[in-house]
């Protein structure tokens, strides 16, 4: 029988982790049998056995996707069915790992370093006196997630803070795909009418963030811990300097931070260190810095609507000028040439349609 423990994958190509037993129990909760939706997939299906996979990143949205066809007659969007299904059982140790936080906040947290066990989501957390921000981005530059799942993702926060606190949270403000499907039966969920957006997330008031949770369990977290790190160093360990310099780059950059000492501080090591493990793999600091800007715009450019100075603020360029200079110097081009060249293909199949 061949391996499907890394279906798809080849060396470079993004992986996003599975956690079978969860996907079962929820499967098995929606009545939709696991073989039907991994045909639809178009994946193994013994891709559900086991207790951990790896899968392309592709791949696990195509499960999204088909998930998201197995449930479009239903009578709400799925990410909501799966909110009015859930059960602890389905979490996987990340997400038992935040389950058992004081509040919402130290959840944040925890699965703002540990989500990237479970999902190919990275998390961006920010706090004032008065809130508390979460905004999403994902691993994978080159392809999108459904909007769909981005969905999932956002009420996942939601569920988790009412599911603990045992209270009718309510976010402040929730921002979701502009090509979500059904956007308007999420507003009742919510509490609060989502609105359309590029940049997707949501927004806690600092009461609701700093609300005790009922869940609480020290005992807990002292268990899942070390093995949750374990699998952290183990996918580092496994990875080249220059895949974690990316990976750091991933959550600095929209923060504005790119200087390769707070990469350095981010991945434990110190400057000389990642300079010399990347020069070793044929690498410097600024080409990594540099190829991974290059692609992040390259993205936002052909699938976004963001202006210049929005690019410039997400890859961490000190203003539009400096982007624009940069992105000719790695082209030959300007952002706004490449973006109506990029685009123009596909308004024309539009109004061929």
């Amino acid at each position: 029988m061949p391996d499907t423990s890394l279906h798809h994958h080849r060396p470079g190509h993004a992986v996003a982790s599975l956690h079978p037993l969860g996907w079962r129990l929820l499967l098995a909760d929606l009545r939709i049998p696991q073989s039907r939706l991994l045909r639809r997939a178009g994946l193994p299906l013994d891709l559900l056995q086991g207790e951990r996979r790896q899968i392309a990143i592709a791949d696990y949205y195509c499960l999204w996707l088909a998930l998201e066809q197995e449930t479009a007659a239903a009578r709400l969007p799925l990410p909501l069915l799966i909110a009015g299904a859930m059960s602890v059982e389905w979490f996987d140790p990340a997400a038992f790992a935040a389950l058992s936080s004081v509040d919402l906040d130290m959840a944040l947290s925890r699965l703002q370093k540990f989500k990237r066990l479970c999902s190919p989501v990275v998390l961006d957390v920010a706090r004032t006196e008065a809130r508390t921000h979460v905004t999403l981005t994902w691993r994978d530059k080159t392809s999108i997630p459904p909007p769909v799942l981005v969905a999932a993702e956002i009420v996942f926060f939601v569920q988790l803070a009412r599911l603990a606190t045992r209270s009718a949270i309510v976010p402040l403000r929730v921002v979701l795909p502009r090509s979500l499907v059904r956007m308007a039966d999420y507003a009742p969920y919510f509490g609060v009418v989502p609105l359309p957006g590029v940049i997707h997330g949501l927004t806690f008031s600092a009461e609701d963030a700093r609300a005790p949770f009922m869940t609480a369990n020290d005992s807990m977290w002292a268990f899942f811990e070390p093995g949750l790190r374990q699998r952290l160093h183990d996918i580092d360990q496994g990875a080249s300097t220059a895949d974690r310099v990316r990976a750091a780059l991933l959550e600095l950059l929209p923060a504005g931070v790119s200087a390769l000492g707070a990469v350095a501080r981010k991945l434990g090591l110190s400057t000389r260190t990642v300079q010399r493990k990347l020069q070793v793999e044929g690498q410097h600091y600024q080409q990594t810095l540099d190829g991974l800007r290059l692609e992040l715009a390259l993205h936002y450019l052909k699938n976004a609507s963001m202006s210049g100075a929005e690019i410039a603020l997400l890859l961490a360029f000190d203003d539009g000028n400096s982007f624009v200079c940069a992105f000719q110097s790695w082209t030959g081009t300007t952002p706004h040439r490449y973006r109506m060249q990029a685009q123009a293909p596909v308004q024309s199949q539009s109004k061929e349609a």
